[in-house]
């Protein structure tokens, strides 16, 4: 009888913790989901009021929507600050992985300067990657387009208001997936099973043609997802607290491939966040990396 009862508690401790596990993944995967800082974009018409509106699930009260105040946000963690170009960068492991891929290299190639092209449906969009200015960013960015993260997914959401970004990056929203603006959906969660700190944010601004980092609104959660802007969104990404998510590119050509999917808008608004799926779909085939 002693047997059977030890043999039950070691069961109902098992049970137990696979239901914490399984709660905090799916509380990751609400703070991953709109990856932006977890911010939500409401401007009221005709005032203009940014309100910043964490998500349930991530440690944060749900602000309240009130067109005639804004919300108080502040990252829940601060990146610890590096000398770039950086030496040496720290990807620490983090469940669970959209696609599997291994850590990018701890020590960068810190010296060079890189090219991005990302070959699309629509075209190609060529970035200049900051090397010197966010260099595990860059280090990172250049590791996952050379393993074919990035290939044959579409980039899942469009902002329109307050913040103009085209989000991609998320290797749950692939090619063939029909993408919705459901609360319950997987995509704009994804990320590469690690995480990394913020750069290059001291007086970071966000002018048209700026690619960064998404996050999940701490400094040390950046992945895989990554944002274009297509129209000038400094006033917007930075807030109440300052810039919060890392610059690491800026777009040389191509540009007016992501205002044109603009300009068609969404085809589902996401009721939490702002912002929806893109009614005109770009489809990443691939990503390509040069030194120049």
């Amino acid at each position: 009888m002693a047997g059977k009862n030890e043999r039950q508690r070691r069961q109902a401790r098992e049970r137990h913790r696979r239901q914490q596990e399984a709660r905090l993944a799916r509380q990751r995967q609400v703070r991953k989901r709109w990856a932006i800082g977890t911010l939500a974009v409401l401007v009221a018409a005709g005032v203009g009021t940014l309100l910043l509106i964490f998500l349930p699930g991530g440690g944060h009260q749900k602000a309240a929507a009130s067109p005639t105040k804004k919300a108080s946000a502040s990252p829940t963690a601060t990146a610890k600050a590096v000398a770039e170009p950086a030496h040496h960068c720290d990807y620490t492991s983090a469940s669970p992985a959209a696609k599997k891929v291994s850590l990018p290299p701890a020590t960068p190639d810190y010296t060079n300067s890189y090219q991005a092209t990302i070959n699309t449906n629509l075209g190609k969009i060529s970035f200049n990657l900051l090397n010197s200015k966010a260099t595990c960013t860059v280090n990172s960015f250049v590791h996952l387009a050379e393993a074919g993260y990035f290939d044959n997914t579409q980039c899942h959401r469009l902002l329109t208001s307050g913040i103009y970004v085209l989000q991609c990056g998320d290797p749950y929203a692939t090619a063939g997936a029909k993408l919705s603006c459901s609360t319950t959906s997987k995509i704009g969660t994804g990320t590469p099973g690690y995480d990394f700190a913020s750069e290059n944010l001291t007086g970071a601004k966000y002018p048209t043609g700026t690619v960064a980092m998404a996050n999940e609104g701490t400094a040390n959660s950046n992945g895989s997802q990554f944002f274009i802007v297509y129209k000038d969104s400094t006033s917007g990404l930075n807030g109440s607290t300052g810039p919060s998510y890392t610059p690491f590119a800026t777009v040389s050509s191509g540009l007016g491939i992501v205002q044109n999917v603009a300009k068609d808008g969404y085809s589902c608004q996401y009721a939490q966040t702002g912002g929806g799926v893109p009614k005109k779909k770009v489809l990443i085939d691939s990503v390509t990396i040069k030194k120049t």
